[in-house]
């Protein structure tokens, strides 16, 4: 993954650098330091992405399911 393509990512999720490093319980700088020359950024980012997307997509839909359910 390029640094370009985590900051798209990022902006398509609607989460800055800062909340995801918050997220992720890993120092700000950290993040802010990842480059695609030596500091690369890790391998689990990208799935940790994937999943994190999938998980906000789930809670919408069942925002959305549950404002239609019928009382009982």
């Amino acid at each position: 993954m390029t640094k370009e393509n985590f900051t798209e990512i990022l902006k398509k999720l609607g989460v800055s650098k800062k909340e995801f490093a918050e997220i992720c319980k890993i120092s700000y700088m950290t993040v802010n330091n990842w480059n695609d020359d030596n500091r690369p950024i890790p391998d689990w980012v990208e799935p940790f992405l994937f999943y994190y997307e999938k998980g906000k997509t789930l809670d919408e839909l069942l925002s959305i399911i549950k404002k239609y359910e019928k009382p009982i």
